[in-house]
């Protein structure tokens, strides 16, 4: 297809472009797809059902989007559903997309800041970047086809004609001038007279049957039907006419050539947040450039599963540089610390292939800019990583998910001896799949943790079906917790190492609202310069920036939502003992004093240290565990508590059976939040806020109850404290800790304050 496009003013020829397409499922449950497509892309089509309109998983699949500095177009689809089904004149067809446009906007605005560097990121239908149609028929339109069709007949310029069949733009027939207002009655919207109103009689003309209203639209339109499409009538007939009118194909064609950037455009302004060394080196530089001569620098977003059992394809993206058959390069993991061997692995590529629909091409280089898939690799990276060829580079940054894997279910083997296959089947699963993790408990429980039901079902099958291949037994879901604390500690608690010589005195309180989740999203990163981490603290959260400075490190894993403050005054060999003392930290984060379960939100002080004099008494193996009882002491004296995960349930029904949602709802300990109608239909969109834990069957349940009308979507949210004292016998959250005990082979009951609590 040849386009002729206008460079620096002049009109220039293409013979074609070259797109690397991805497509990637709509439900919530998969939205880690949706990140892994969005690492290795530059645009996003997000396609939206104009019946439906802006959904829960629509706003999530934005939110990523900006997020990865990804722009979007937008895609209107199922408008055959809006005109056969819902019957809507051409003014509330304008209304609905008008409507849609403005949320897909306040949405961008939301999570956009304004001084962006993307540049203007709105959809707006006037200059060509929303698309309208049926993915299902296969026919699609935007604006600039309308007005490039018109701009002959009107002798206007398209750009121009393009804005007045957008919003409100008025034309009188009488006069043949536009307004802004309705003059008088022979005045219509632009967008109904030219757009909808030809579309509308099209529809009127082929679904009430019309023989010679058909044949004149058939000579007007110059549509040239099959000799076996002549004989169609109804719904066939419709499908073929409007795919031969306005053909899907060049729709998409045309939007994402004109309003989705380059490569070489969108990794000037995306190499910042992808590439976690320093911005000026050589690496960064190629990256901003898109240099196909500097060093290879390639991201790994997704394992794909081969026909060769048990092996796969490293799927990424190829940000600077060559990858080519043969060439040696350096394979680093998510934990790859620039200068160390960890996680590092220097080994030949095999071969690099392009994956184009079911078929796979080898291919003898691949340049930057484009996605590729690599053989060999997969042996030493499980989920992804970074392939370079500079022997400096640090790592592309980990992506973020949306959602987190909150429910749980334990595997076994049916039969004991197959025990060695489901282990394999365990670790090509993790792979498999973006997010799901695939853990062993102490207990010696095989757990696999999932998103929500819909994933771990997937997640299941596959490993049954594909990877293990053989039978197995799947306990209950089972859904994680956090601990945390609601108060300061009654006390400063003090323990000594278990050579007397060193004591530690320690306090926790709860961080301020909101400091976890800006933690988790990346808003506070523990590898931010200390200074501005400091400022964003005191300006946000009202720290004092002396105070903020103290932050010794995040916890667990030194990038987890809480925090290990030093609020000591002159205290002597302090910075000897902390390294031991934010391992101690870590690991009193990841598996808390109630149920081992992480910590969430807690934040740890230390106000004073007495450490012997001589290092040999002060190492490692005296102060870590010391640590570890003195906060594990601090969170039983500050009110411990249990968060549990919590879904934003969206459900769309029709207003009969909306009861029937509430009595659901109710019955699982869950708060509706909002209710509203869908204007121009009959549907209303219930949104309501759910626990995890209340979740399992409620898809069923909910269908059994509103007689399947009602279609809900849920999407993690946040974490909410559950109420009463897991310390109080008999009390829901002192039941939930036992049984977690228990699952996990614990001691019972919650350990008493004097195991961790040492006297002066």
């Amino acid at each position: 297809m040849v386009i002729h496009h206008k460079v620096n003013g002049k009109p220039e020829k293409f013979n074609g472009f070259l797109f690397n397409l991805i497509d990637s499922p709509g439900h919530v449950d998969f939205s880690s797809e949706v990140t892994a497509a969005l690492r290795v892309t530059d645009g996003a089509m997000v396609v939206v059902d104009c019946v439906s309109g802006v959904c829960v998983q629509t706003e999530t699949v934005l939110r990523q989007a900006i997020a990865e500095r990804i722009k979007p177009i937008l895609f209107m689809n199922k408008m055959d559903r809006a005109l056969l089904e819902l019957q809507l004149g051409a003014e509330e067809m304008y209304q609905t997309f008008r409507r849609i446009v403005e949320n897909v906007n306040v949405i961008i605005a939301t999570y956009l800041d304004d001084d962006g560097p993307m540049g203007p990121v709105m959809v707006d239908p006037s200059i060509g970047n929303v698309g309208f149609g049926s993915g299902l028929h296969g026919w699609a339109f935007t604006l600039k086809q309308f007005a490039e069709m018109y701009a002959d007949k009107f002798g206007v310029q398209v750009d121009k004609l393009m804005k007045n069949l957008w919003g409100d733009r008025f034309f009188n027939a009488t006069t043949k001038k536009w307004s802004y207002t309705k003059t008088d009655d022979s005045s219509k919207r632009g967008c109904n007279q030219f757009v909808l109103d030809p579309i509308l009689m099209v529809f009127d003309a082929i679904m009430n049957v019309k023989k010679e209203k058909i044949q004149e639209l058939v000579k007007k339109l110059s549509i040239k039907l099959d000799y076996d499409e002549e004989d169609l009538e109804g719904k066939p007939l419709l499908k073929a006419f409007m795919r031969r009118w306005l053909p899907a194909g060049d729709t998409m064609l045309q939007m994402i050539a004109f309003h989705l950037p380059s490569p070489v455009a969108a990794q000037k302004y995306r190499m910042e947040m992808l590439y976690e060394g320093p911005h000026d080196d050589d690496a960064a530089l190629a990256i901003k450039n898109c240099d196909p001569n500097g060093p290879l620098m390639m991201y790994i977003s997704k394992m794909v599963p081969t026909s060769d059992k048990g092996r796969f394809y490293a799927f990424g993206r190829v940000f600077s540089g060559k990858v080519a058959t043969g060439m040696k390069a350096r394979i680093q993991g998510p934990n790859y610390v620039p200068g160390k061997k960890d996680d590092l692995y220097e080994k030949t590529i095999q071969r690099t292939i392009i994956m184009m629909g079911k078929y796979v091409e080898c291919i003898e280089d691949i340049p930057c800019g484009n996605i590729a898939g690599l053989v060999g690799v997969d042996q030493y990276l499980v989920k992804g990583g970074t392939i370079t060829t500079f022997k400096d580079a640090h790592n592309l940054r980990v992506m973020k998910f949306s959602v987190s894997p909150v429910v749980r279910v334990a595997v076994e083997a049916k039969n004991p001896a197959d025990l060695p296959k489901l282990v394999e089947g365990l670790k090509r699963l993790a792979k498999s799949d973006p997010m799901v993790q695939c853990i062993v408990e102490s207990s010696g429980e095989h757990i696999i943790a999932g998103a929500g039901e819909l994933h771990l079902e997937i997640c299941l099958k596959d490993l049954e079906e594909d990877h293990a291949c053989i039978p197995l037994k799947i306990s209950d879901p089972v859904v994680s917790y956090r601990e945390t604390v609601q108060a300061e500690s009654s006390q400063i608690c003090l323990a000594k190492s278990a050579n007397k010589l060193n004591r530690l005195h320690c306090s926790a309180q709860p961080m301020p609202d909101g400091l976890a989740d800006d933690i988790e999203g990346g808003v506070i990163n523990a590898r931010d310069e200390f200074k501005s981490r400091a400022k964003t603290l005191s300006e946000k959260y009202n720290y004092d920036v002396t105070e903020a400075r103290k932050i010794w490190c995040f916890g667990p894993d030194g990038t987890g939502p809480n925090l290990l403050f030093d609020v000591t005054k002159g205290v002597q060999y302090l910075n000897d003992i902390k390294d031991p003392m934010m391992a101690g930290f870590s690991w009193a984060t990841r598996e808390g004093v109630l149920c081992e379960e992480t910590l969430r939100g807690v934040r740890f002080n230390i106000h004073d240290v007495t450490v012997h004099s001589d290092s040999m008494h002060r190492g490692g193996a005296q102060i870590i565990p010391a640590a570890r009882r003195v906060f594990y002491a601090s969170q039983l004296t500050a009110e411990p508590r249990i968060l549990e995960p919590v879904y934003l349930v969206e459900i769309q029904c029709p207003e009969p059976v909306i009861g029937g949602i509430y009595g659901v709802i109710n019955k699982r300990r869950g708060l509706v939040i909002e209710e509203s109608q869908v204007i121009g239909t009959p549907m209303f969109i219930v949104k309501a806020y759910l626990p995890v834990n209340e979740s399992f069957g409620f898809t069923a349940d909910l269908r059994s109850n509103t007689g399947g009308q009602a279609f809900p979507q849920c999407v993690f949210d946040h974490w909410q404290v559950l109420p009463g004292d897991p310390l109080e016998i008999g009390s829901k959250p002192y039941q939930i800790v036992t049984d977690i005990r228990k699952r996990k082979g614990l001691k019972e009951g919650i350990p008493a304050l004097d195991n961790y609590l040492d006297k002066m």
